[in-house]
């Protein structure tokens, strides 16, 4: 364990039951949504890789245009 997250816990552990609970119940949330989001990036690999290369088709291809911002 990190200094860091050691400390967190440290202050953590002073306060009251319902705090420590509430805060735990983030961190558990926080780290949940973490993996959902690593497990859906893994899963949409091969449909990036293909729209990266059809990007880069398209691009080669003359089809792409710059980016204006001031047109957005």
């Amino acid at each position: 364990m990190t200094t860091l997250l050691e400390r967190a816990f440290e202050e953590a552990a002073k306060r009251s039951v319902a705090e420590q609970d509430l805060l735990a119940s983030r961190m558990l949330a926080e780290l949940e949504a973490e993996d959902d989001f690593d497990r859906a990036i893994a899963a949409s690999t091969n449909k990036l890789e293909r729209l990266a290369n059809e990007a880069l088709i398209e691009l080669r291809a003359g089809k792409t245009e710059e980016l204006d911002p001031d047109r957005l």
